[in-house]
């Protein structure tokens, strides 16, 4: 029994540092976050967990951004940014996701669309500036 509640407190733990962070992070990232609240944490542990949320809709993946998954909670459809210099993810909020792409889409498949994730990439302001 003291086995299972610690299993439920990483996964809570795991789900509650996603959700509170607008970072768009890593699994590494989440690790380290959590690594203070609960010390014996694993990677393996944030890795198996990450996999089950996307599993069960909970959260998304936006692929790799130089070489590493990153992770969203917000699985609402929104627009996002990510910089090719710096790696930087960013929630486009005046933004949204076109209707009409997902009725595009749904026609040319001959299916229907149950998500969409539209990334827009380039240089951010900082690294433009720089």
């Amino acid at each position: 029994m003291e086995r299972s509640a610690k299993h439920f407190r990483k996964r809570d733990a795991i789900l509650a540092c996603l959700r509170s962070t607008m970072e768009h992070p890593s699994a590494e990232w989440v690790y380290e976050t959590v690594r203070g609240q609960i010390p014996d944490i694993s990677l393996a542990t944030v890795y198996r967990n990450l996999s089950l949320f996307k599993e069960q809709g909970l959260i998304t993946s936006l692929g790799t951004v130089n070489g590493v998954e990153r992770f969203d909670a917000n699985t609402e459809p929104h627009v996002h940014f990510i910089c090719t210099g710096c790696g930087s993810v960013l929630d486009l909020h005046g933004m949204e996701v076109p209707e009409a792409l997902n009725s595009a889409a749904a026609r040319e498949s001959g299916g229907r669309v149950d998500s969409c994730q539209l990334s827009f990439a380039g240089m951010c302001g900082n690294c433009a500036r720089n």
